[in-house]
C-alpha cells in the first residue's frame, strides 16, 4: 500500500471523534449478539477503539491491522482499559491464522484502504474461509458520492489548539478513488509545534460490485444499509454498510 501510518496513529483518535462508534457496536450486536456469537476478529482495527468497544460488550476479541504504530496505540488502549484483545499485524488481503470465527468486522471505511479490487476481493474470499458456517461478515465503505463529490471539496482544515490540520484531496487514477494529502502541526510538552506529513489513498465501488465480489467469495445472504440507519443507500448517502451471512 502506498499509505504512511507512522505518524498518523498519534492523531487518529482526535480526529476521529465524530464518528458514532457506540452505533457500530450496537448494530453488530442486533444481528450477531454476543451470548451466540462469542469470536469477533476487528479488521483494520486501527488504535483499538472499536476492539475495546466489542471486548466491553462480550466478545472474545482479535485485531487486525498493517501498521505497527496504529496497534502500539491499541495494545496500549486495551491495557488502560483492562480488557484482553489479540492483536496481529498483517494485511487484510492476505488474512491467515483465524477458523471458525462468529464475526468479523471491518468497521470505519477501512476497506477502502485496500488499493486494488482485486485484493477487495480477496479479502472477501479470506474472510469467508474463516468464518465458520452462519458467521457474520459487517463493514462499511465510503459511497461513490463521499468520493467523487464530498472529497472534491477541499481543502479541509482543523484546529482543536493541540492539532491544527490542512487536508487537501486529488481524484485518483482509477474511478472513485482519491489520494489525500495532509499537513498536521502538533503542540509538543514545550509549547513549540512539530510540523509532519501524511499521505494516504483511498478507493470504493459501485455497490453492485461489492455485491458480485461477496458473492464470488461465496456469501449469499447479504443486507446493505446506509448512515448507521437501517434504511436503503440513496444517491447521497455517504456510508454504504453491508451485513453477510455465511
Amino acid at each position: 500500500m502506498t499509505n504512511s501510518y507512522g505518524r498518523f496513529a498519534e492523531v487518529y483518535d482526535a480526529l476521529m471523534t465524530d464518528i458514532p462508534y457506540a452505533e457500530y457496536v450496537e448494530w453488530v450486536k442486533a444481528h450477531a449478539p454476543a451470548e451466540h456469537n462469542r469470536t469477533l476478529l476487528d479488521v483494520g482495527c486501527g488504535t483499538g477503539v472499536m476492539a475495546v468497544e466489542f471486548a466491553k460488550a462480550g466478545y472474545q476479541v482479535s485485531g487486525l491491522d498493517l501498521s505497527e504504530e496504529m496497534l502500539m496505540v491499541a495494545s496500549e488502549r486495551c491495557y488502560e482499559e483492562d480488557v484482553n484483545v489479540f492483536f496481529v499485524c498483517q494485511s487484510m488481503d492476505e488474512l491467515a491464522g483465524f477458523n471458525e470465527l462468529d464475526v468479523v468486522t471491518i468497521p470505519i471505511d477501512s476497506l477502502n484502504y485496500v488499493p486494488q479490487q482485486q485484493a477487495v476481493a480477496q479479502t472477501f474470499t479470506r474472510i469467508y474461509e474463516a468464518l465458520k458456517s452462519g458467521g457474520h461478515l459487517f463493514f462499511d465503505v465510503h459511497s461513490l458520492y463521499k468520493m467523487d463529490d464530498i472529497f472534491m471539496d477541499s481543502p479541509f482544515t482543523y484546529d482543536d489548539g493541540d492539532i491544527t490540520y490542512l487536508w487537501d484531496t486529488e481524484a485518483g487514477e482509477v474511478p472513485h478513488s482519491v489520494h489525500h494529502d495532509m499537513l498536521f502541526y502538533i503542540v509538543t510538552a514545550d509549547g513549540t509545534y512539530e510540523r509532519f506529513e501524511e499521505q494516504h489513498y483511498q478507493c470504493t465501488y459501485p455497490i453492485e460490485e461489492y455485491m458480485a465480489m461477496l458473492q464470488q467469495a461465496g456469501f449469499t445472504n447479504i443486507t446493505v444499509t446506509a448512515d448507521f440507519t437501517e434504511e436503503v443507500p440513496s444517491l447521497d448517502s455517504e456510508r454504504i454498510f453491508f451485513h453477510c451471512v455465511k
